[in-house]
This record gives C-alpha cells, sequence and structure tokens, in this order.
C-alpha cells in the first residue's frame, strides 16, 4: 500500500528560519545560513516533501563582504518571493554583535538557479528578518523588527512597514509601527510576513525568542497600514507548553503558503533534541497543514494541533528527487551543495584539479579556534546518529602541521582528530575545545615513519591513513586504519553535547568535514581526500 504520509524534518540539519514561495506547480525555498559560505541555500520541490536543492543566494566571494563575522552572526532570516517573472531575496546581514549593526538588503534573479544579483542594502532599514509584499495596486512593502527605544522590558520589540520603490528598492514615505510588542507584550517578535486573503491583510510574526518559548502569532487589519488586531487564540502554533524531551520542540519562525490545489501550510523551524535540551542538529525545517477556520484566523490542520514527525501527504503529485548521495568521491568541477567552507575564501585554499578524483587542501596558519576561514570544508550534521569516514593522504614538512576531520560548533566549541609528524613518525592526535580551551585528548605516535623517498612513493606508503567518526546519539567515537574496512578504535565516549547549540548559545548547528591548520606557522604542505562518506544512522 502506497504510503500516505511523510517524516518531519523535510530539510534535516541546520537550515532554520524557512521561507517559501510558490511559481504554478514550483515550490522554492531560502533559509539561513549566517558566516557558511556559499550562503542562503535555494531549495526546489514540485511535492513540498521531496527538495533538491538548486543553488545559493550568495554563491561568489565578491557579492558580500562577510567581514569578521563569528558564526551565529552573518546572513539571518530570508525571505523568497516571486513577482512578475523575477524572483526576490530579502535579507539581513549582521556584522557587529546579536543587537548591534544590522544591514537589510536584496538580492535578484530571473531563475532561482541563479546568478543572483549583487546585493542591494536598503538605506535605514534598522532590525532584522524583513520581508517582501507585492499588493495588488502594485506598490511594494517592506516589513522588518525593529529594537524599541523605549525598551520597556527585557525583548520589547516591534515590527514595521515601509513602502519601497519598486525600481531602487529604496524607501519610500514614512514608516509605520503595525505591531509594538508592548501591546501585547511581546517578547523579541520577530520575522513578519504579510499576506492577503478575504479582504484582510494578515501579519504572520515569530515571538518568544528562539528557544523554550518560541511561538508563531498573527494578527490582521482591513488596511495595510493598520491598526492590526491580534488573532484571539494566539499563538496559532507553539510547543513552549510541552517538554523539550518531544520529537520536535522550539517551533516557531513560519512562512504560510497555499497550494494549486487550495491546500494551506506552513514551513517553519523546529528542533529535536536529546538528553532534553541538546541539538546537534540545529533548527531544522519542517512542514504542517494548516486551514481558515470560520471566524477567518488559520490554525493547524492535523489531529495534535503541534508539528508532528510524520504528518499527512500534501494533496500533490509525489515528485521524488535524488539526494546528495552520501559518498562524496570528489570527481566534479565544484565542490556538491552540501559543502560549505567558515566565510568565503579570500584566496583559494582548496583544489579538485590538482589530483583528479581527490580534494586537495591547503594548509592555512590559521586554526579553528579563530574567528576567520581556516582550510576547512565543512557539511552539515544531519541525524542524530551517524557514521563519517575519509581516506586521506598527508606527508607533513614540519612538527606543527596537522590534516584530518574537524567537528564544528564553532571557533570555541569543537573536535580535531587530525594526523601530524613528531620525530619523524606519524602522530595521531584528538583535541577538544570547550569555552575557547583547547585539550589534547590523546596521542598516539605510530610506528610509521616518514621516510627521506620522494613525491607520490612517499605518500602512498607512510601518509595514508582511513579516519572514522561515529556518534551514537550522545557521545562521539574516533577511529583510525590504514585498510578501508579497518577501524581501530582511537577515543570513545567524547561528549557529543560539546557540539550543541544550546550549550554556546549559538544560531547554528554542527559541521563536519576535512580541515587543515599549519598552526601559526606559513606552509607549502597540503592533504589529499580521496573521498568522504557522511551515512545516517
Amino acid at each position: 500500500m502506497e504510503k500516505r504520509t511523510f517524516s518531519n524534518p523535510i530539510l534535516p540539519g541546520f537550515y532554520p528560519d524557512p521561507s517559501i514561495c510558490r511559481v504554478g506547480e514550483d515550490y522554492y525555498m531560502v533559509t539561513s545560513s549566517f558566516v557558511y559560505f556559499p550562503g542562503l541555500p535555494v531549495f526546489h520541490s514540485r511535492d513540498l516533501v521531496h527538495w533538491e536543492q538548486t543553488g545559493h543566494g550568495i554563491e561568489r566571494p565578491g557579492q558580500l563582504d562577510y567581514k569578521n563575522c563569528e558564526t551565529s552572526l552573518g546572513l539571518w532570516a530570508p525571505t523568497i518571493r516571486w513577482h512578475c517573472g523575477k524572483f526576490y531575496i530579502i535579507n539581513t546581514f549582521v556584522s557587529e554583535g546579536r543587537e548591534a549593526r544590522r544591514d537589510n538588503f536584496i538580492i535578484t534573479a530571473d531563475s532561482p538557479e541563479g546568478p543572483w544579483s549583487d546585493p542591494i542594502f536598503i538605506e535605514g532599514a534598522d532590525g532584522i528578518d524583513p520581508s517582501l509584499f507585492f499588493d495588488d495596486d502594485g506598490r511594494v512593502w517592506y516589513t522588518g523588527n525593529f529594537i524599541t527605544g523605549e525598551a520597556l522590558y527585557e525583548g520589547h520589540h516591534g515590527i514595521y512597514l515601509c513602502e519601497l520603490d519598486a525600481d531602487t528598492f529604496q524607501f519610500k514615505g514614512e514608516r509605520t509601527v503595525i505591531w509594538d510588542g508592548a501591546a501585547t507584550r511581546s517578547k523579541w517578535i520577530e520575522a513578519p510576513h504579510l499576506y492577503k486573503k478575504d479582504g484582510y491583510y494578515y501579519l504572520m510574526v515569530a515571538e518568544g525568542g528562539t528557544f523554550v518559548n518560541h511561538s508563531v502569532m498573527m494578527a490582521r487589519s482591513e488596511q495595510i497600514e493598520g491598526p492590526y488586531e491580534p488573532c484571539p487564540r494566539n499563538p496559532i502554533l507553539t510547543h513552549r507548553h510541552m517538554p523539550l524531551d518531544i520529537p520536535v520542540s522550539v517551533v516557531g519562525h513560519g512562512d504560510l503558503f497555499e497550494t494549486q490545489n487550495g491546500e494551506w501550510w506552513m514551513v517553519l523551524l523546529g528542533i529535536r533534541t536529546y538528553q532534553e535540551t541538546h541539538f546537534n542538529t540545529g533548527r531544522e525545517t519542517f512542514l504542517i497543514p494548516m486551514r481558515w477556520a470560520s471566524d477567518g484566523w488559520p490554525m493547524a490542520d492535523n489531529e495534535t494541533g503541534m508539528v508532528n514527525i510524520e504528518e499527512r501527504l500534501p494533496n500533490l503529485k509525489q515528485h521524488p528527487v535524488l539526494p546528495l548521495p552520501s559518498w562524496d568521491s570528489f570527481g566534479e568541477d565544484s565542490l556538491s551543495f552540501q559543502w560549505n567552507t567558515i566565510h568565503p575564501p579570500g584566496e583559494p585554499f582548496y583544489s579538485l584539479s590538482k589530483r583528479s578524483g581527490w580534494l586537495r587542501l591547503y594548509l592555512k596558519k590559521e586554526t579553528m579556534e579563530e574567528i576567520c576561514c581556516p582550510s576547512f570544508i565543512g557539511r552539515r550534521q544531519q541525524h542524530k546518529s551517524f557514521l563519517a569516514k575519509t581516506l586521506m593522504e598527508f606527508v607533513p614538512e614540519n612538527e606543527n602541521e596537522e590534516c584530518g576531520i574537524c567537528l564544528v560548533q564553532d571557533d570555541r566549541y569543537h573536535y580535531s582528530f587530525v594526523t601530524g609528524m613528531r620525530d619523524g613518525r606519524q602522530v595521531i592526535r584528538l583535541y577538544k575545545v570547550e569555552d575557547s580551551k583547547k585539550e589534547l585528548v590523546r596521542e598516539l605516535v605510530t610506528d610509521r615513519k616518514y621516510t627521506e623517498d620522494s613525491g607520490e612513493c612517499r605518500q602512498k606508503i607512510t601518509g595514508q591513513i582511513y579516519l572514522t567518526v561515529f556518534c551514537t546519539g550522545e557521545t562521539y567515537e574516533f577511529y583510525y586504519g590504514y585498510k578501508e574496512n579497518q577501524m581501530i578504535p582511537f577515543r570513545k565516549g567524547m561528549e557529543a553535547s560539546l557540539l550543541s547549540s544550546d550549550v554556546n548559545e549559538g544560531f547554528t548547528g554542527a559541521y563536519l568535514g576535512p580541515y587543515a591548520t599549519s598552526n601559526g606557522i606559513e606552509s607549502d604542505a597540503y592533504g589529499d581526500f580521496d573521498w568522504f562518506v557522511y551515512q545516517g544512522l
């Protein structure tokens, strides 16, 4: 019998703050990416369940100066819209602290695959989470969050509206405050989206912060500039009344839409915890059916009124897509979409052509403990339990040089599983960085010598090693070997919670992938990676 349900999340792993638009029978979605590059991943689907990444909104290093942003700054909460044949993404770039400088910009494209334009910054647009609304009369409106000058209580924010010039994307006219959080005692009100239905303008927002009290709220008005009346059943969606260890918690920051068949759905973020409060997979994208009640307000359209792991399928023809393979053999001219760097590379530090079928990672003097662009190619941790493995060839030239795998939450919290050299022999090390304090957990000097032989011969004999990371859900285990099926335990029982978003109080999820450093000294050395496999368990 054909399965009539789908499994949430529809985008597993660190894909927060989803926004969606429909063009005919096609759906396009974008999520936040913070400091990872390329940024603003763009996805396509025809059935809302199977999603395929088509590109990135920020894909060229010259598009945007990431400055020196720490991991939870950068590109926050985009909105994607389509109007008269053109795609728009509006976004906030946060660069000087979470409640400091916020620069809001628009990029456009004729196709969601790109290329996307350079950002056009909107002068005078403060706050976060901007959204665009194209009204029936041709006017274009901006909605965004702002921090009130009054600050009557912690988290006293509001939502404002201002018309945009359709050609220059600059403000015209005066801004109007359409939801002051003080009126409803709302905390950290953000993520505004405007919709028009049955003679009303509906304003949907998030409230309560990004953790325990996260929620989706609604208000409406017959005039776009207000006044807006809050929904008497607010919040229209939340799990804040439930414990954190339920299958999906901390839901909020949604975007509402109608299918071509008249169904209403919402994409929104949520988390999947372990040990009650921890979540290495970050904030993920979920899907829930919605309907409009007889009083004209939206509500969840399922038996629980909550976001479920298993949910009924949309009334759309199924369009499965090929998932990205778990095995990447680095045989293409460019990296697959799942790979990112931290910040755009100022200078190239990797190559897919120097050695055909291998990823060559050049050592940089920067380390993962710095706010920088380290020599790191990472992908998201998308499952609570997984196995990751790579075949690496690395022959260090000096004892300061290391290469291997890094598991990253940010510069202050990560694990590095690397090889290096001591007294001419291969050494394997595991580092733990917790709250910026670096600890050498274990060091093993092997019996393998880096000989005086030259070139490829030396690499094939002494430089090849298999590195494996196994996540049990609550711990990471590290293995090494010299044959593909050999897994010699190196260290077990390392706490996975070190990389949980609640531990570092961050907005991102965990990443893992190849890493190389010369630890503060310039180097010409490199490590080669034949393949990298990531398999959820």
